[in-house]
């Protein structure tokens, strides 16, 4: 968690990711800041992220996408 916390405060550091579940829906990440987000998972975690599952229930919250990161580790 603490690496995808580092880079999305990298990405946005005025954002509360640890309690935040409305990052997508309220707008607080923009499709620009979706795209550096899944080219970082990628980098650092060493997973895709299919296009499919760029959804916001999977980015709304640091924990959802901590969440869809281990599925896409447990997939490969």
């Amino acid at each position: 968690m603490d690496e995808l916390l580092e880079i999305l405060n990298d990405i946005n550091p005025d954002v509360d990711y640890e309690t935040n579940e409305h990052l997508v829906d309220d707008e607080i990440l923009t499709s620009f800041e979706l795209v550096m987000l899944v080219t970082q998972i990628r980098d650092v975690f060493d997973v895709s992220v299919p296009s499919e599952a760029i959804v916001p229930e999977n980015f709304n919250s640091a924990q959802a996408i901590m969440r869809l990161i281990g599925r896409l580790q447990e997939d490969e």
